[in-house]
């Protein structure tokens, strides 16, 4: 396997695609949006100068990453001879599902299709495709060139073939790839997203503000970011959309998103990406909470 595709320039996919690149991978960085594609190359070149400056690479190891990386506002071009694509586009299901409908018809017989989908069903994603087996979940953590584990996500159909060549493609990624069936959430977000919306309920109700149920969550518990700051930096919409995907799928009203989650993300409170969540995200970078005017 030598040629990857990676659809969607954001935070997510420009991860991928470093880290795919930094590995030796040639990479194809597919976006419709070109002023995306050039600010998702920025990220990484930026991303390569904090290692380097940690001398954690050398100045050539920058050069041969960035010379991987080639773009692509054509998903038929990028995707022209890809040993394995992998989608990182917004969590949305009918996205999705289009996506792997035109891959499904562009990509070559032998073609890998995965998603870096955090909630959606590998196994309905598959469903839009004439080769199951071969449709499987890669679900990156972010930062993704430094998180290490990576969750492999079967789907009713996917092949025992091809769950393990992903499953040794991400350990010569030196991620740790953890295999998990196909359930609403998988396991980090089943887990992860219920106490990030009992943490916005927390605030709601009027227990504790955003710093101290941070602070009790990182020194209590020896969480490295507190869960409404970790919120901020998934992105709230991010966190609205899986909570509703697990609500859907589970039918439980444990998996509810809280209402101060939904005001926000109406409001375009969405956190690190906006400048504004539950923290200022201004030159600063002040800790001041702007979510009390939902909470009226």
């Amino acid at each position: 396997m030598k040629q990857i595709a990676v659809i969607g320039a954001g935070t997510m996919g420009n991860g991928i695609a470093h880290t795919f690149a930094q590995s030796g991978f040639q990479v194809s960085l597919i976006d419709v949006n070109e002023v995306a594609l050039e600010k998702g190359l920025a990220t990484i070149a930026k991303n390569l100068d904090r290692m380097l400056a940690k001398e954690h690479i050398t100045e050539a190891e920058k050069s041969q990453t960035l010379g991987n990386i080639t773009t692509y506002t054509s998903i038929e071009t990028g995707v022209m001879n890809a040993d394995l694509v992998v989608e990182a586009a917004t969590e949305r299901v009918d996205l999705k599902l289009n996506i792997f409908k035109q891959l499904d018809s562009l990509c070559e017989a032998k073609t890998i299709l995965a998603t870096n989908t955090s909630s959606i069903s590998i196994t309905q994603i598959a469903a839009a495709t004439s080769r199951p087996e071969q449709v499987i979940g890669m679900h990156f953590m972010n930062p993704v060139p430094i998180m290490k584990l990576v969750e492999i996500i079967r789907g009713y159909n996917t092949s025992d073939a091809v769950t393990k060549t992903i499953m040794e493609l991400s350990e010569t990624l030196g991620k740790v790839p953890v295999e998990v069936n196909d359930y609403p959430g998988f396991v980090a977000n089943r887990i992860l997203m219920p106490m990030i919306n009992e943490s916005i309920e927390t605030l709601y109700n009027g227990v504790a503000g955003v710093l101290e149920i941070d602070t009790v969550m990182k020194l209590g518990m020896a969480h490295p970011m507190g869960p409404l700051q970790l919120a901020d930096f998934i992105g709230l919409d991010v966190c609205l959309s899986i909570l509703n995907v697990m609500y859907d799928g589970f039918k439980n009203p444990k998996y509810a998103p809280c209402p101060l989650l939904v005001n926000m993300v109406q409001a375009g409170k969405l956190g690190v990406k906006s400048g504004e969540g539950f923290y200022d995200y201004s030159e600063h970078r002040k800790a001041e909470v702007v979510s009390k005017q939902f909470l009226k």
